[in-house]
């Protein structure tokens, strides 16, 4: 009988969002609170990832506390939920000092095992890797989702004239069921509990068998292939 390989753990600093970061999802981030600088700096230099979490309580910007309130840490309360997405740098810039403009994919899912938050207000963890969505085609009765994808790509490309200034990045998988699944999640107005949820969930066929429901309740699904 086969022993099952040890899960590998990582440990790397969070950034927690308002937001849910997708495997392969885009995500541009304009970077100036002091306790992110140096990080996103040295992950950059390092060519190492950074952790994604969507927050639960807290601010994403985050202040000292005022003048007579309880002493503390200096930042806000912030709690999050503890699976979330290795951010892989493509862009960094500094238009100027104390500020950096940067982008970021999507990589592989993680689980939080154990966090601390040092002094400064960054969060370090020991994270477990989630094993990567299983590339599953996209079935005959799901297809509409990818032709409803197709078009507002080919809508938005024509909009927008700039690749780069796209929310979907290529390469496009239309024909993967957790690819597609994924692209639609960030897409939709969906609150973060519905998308946490969503990207939580192992089985890419099923991911997008709720996001076919939710395009047909919403009337955006495609019938046919875009011409």
């Amino acid at each position: 009988m086969e022993v099952p390989a040890p899960p590998t753990v990582l440990q790397l600093p969070l950034f927690p969002l308002r937001n849910v970061l997708f495997p392969g999802g885009y995500l541009p981030l304009r970077i100036f609170e002091v306790r992110y600088l140096d990080m996103i700096g040295r992950s950059h230099k390092a060519g190492a990832p950074f952790g994604v979490v969507c927050l639960t309580e807290g601010a994403e910007v985050n202040s000292a506390p005022a003048p007579g309130s309880p002493s503390g840490d200096g930042y806000a309360n912030e709690e999050f939920h503890l699976e979330g997405t290795l951010a892989t740098i493509t862009r960094l810039e500094r238009p100027n000092p104390g500020l950096m403009m940067i982008r970021c994919t999507g990589a592989q899912r993680f689980r939080v095992r154990s966090s601390e938050k040092l002094k400064h207000g960054l969060w370090m963890a020991d994270v477990e890797l989630l094993p990567d969505d299983v590339q599953v085609p996209v079935p005959s009765d799901l297809e509409n989702a990818a032709f409803s994808l197709q078009e507002l790509v080919r809508n938005l490309s024509a909009r927008t004239g700039d690749v780069d200034r796209m929310p979907l990045q290529p390469p496009y998988q239309w024909g993967d069921c957790g690819w597609l699944a994924n692209r639609w999640c960030e897409l939709l107005p969906l609150d973060l509990q519905q998308k946490q949820r969503l990207m939580s969930l192992d089985n890419p066929l099923l991911r997008l068998e709720l996001v076919a429901d939710l395009l047909e309740r919403m009337g955006l699904d495609q019938p046919t292939p875009p011409v």
